[in-house]
């Protein structure tokens, strides 16, 4: 194998082809690895068992943590209770910092499932004045009283 920049040797191929040559040869990432890296998970253990569990799909097909990624596939990611869907706009192996993620990722997540997502957040959300502390054993029970009524309600 000759390397296209440089005189084929050892030195090329072992230290200066992998930073030299990048673009020239097809680069491949784990979807795991990937995941991490634009921080959709906060470690790649945890995205390796999302893959695990069926929770990620690679264009409509259930993914294994050392499937390979290639740019412009959509990637679905299932979080309780929403999908979210993202665009791979370019393959990255390295963590990147927050600022950057839009350089590799698109989400594509449909405006009804964030809202779905808003509904169920502000659902278990109970507003307390700040400095309050904690609720007593009967402001508990009010509050638990009234989220029965609430929910009673709607049905």
């Amino acid at each position: 194998m000759s390397c296209p920049l440089t005189a084929p040797s050892r030195f090329c191929h072992s230290v200066i082809l992998p930073y030299l040559c990048a673009d020239i040869f097809s680069m491949n990432t784990r979807i795991d690895k990937w995941l991490w890296a634009v921080r959709i998970f906060k470690t790649r253990a945890d995205a390796a068992e999302a893959c695990k569990k069926g929770r990620i799909s690679v264009n409509g097909i259930a993914a294994k943590p050392s499937k390979e990624l290639k740019n412009g596939d959509v990637i679905t990611v299932k979080r309780t209770p929403v999908n979210y869907v993202y665009r791979v706009l370019e393959l990255v192996e390295n963590r990147q910092p927050a600022k950057n993620v839009t350089l590799y990722v698109e989400n594509i997540t449909p405006v009804e499932e964030l809202e779905q997502a808003d509904i169920q957040r502000s659902a278990f959300f109970v507003r307390r004045d700040r400095g309050s502390g904690r609720p007593t054993k009967k402001e508990r029970r009010d509050i638990d009283r009234f989220s029965d009524f609430t929910i009673d309600e709607d049905e």
